[in-house]
């Protein structure tokens, strides 16, 4: 799941959900479970995230990383 659109002037409480969903930016990714009460949140902000189904061969790739978050050498 993705962040695409900002949070700011959106209600508290889906501002809530998207912060416990693990997003805390735009483009910013996470992977989660496919359980009801995720589905619930993700519908709750489905106009302020994307979702894509992954299979299994990327599940072990976790949160995805900011080109800032990157240390240089």
């Amino acid at each position: 799941m993705t962040q695409r659109r900002s949070v700011i002037d959106r209600p508290r409480d889906q501002k809530d959900t998207v912060r416990r969903l693990g997003l805390k930016r735009i483009n910013d990714s996470v992977l989660k479970e496919d359980r009801p009460e995720i589905r619930g949140m993700i519908a709750k902000v489905r106009h302020l995230v994307d979702v894509e189904e992954v299979t299994g061969a990327d599940e072990g790739r976790g949160r995805r990383r900011r080109t800032e978050d990157v240390k240089q050498p």
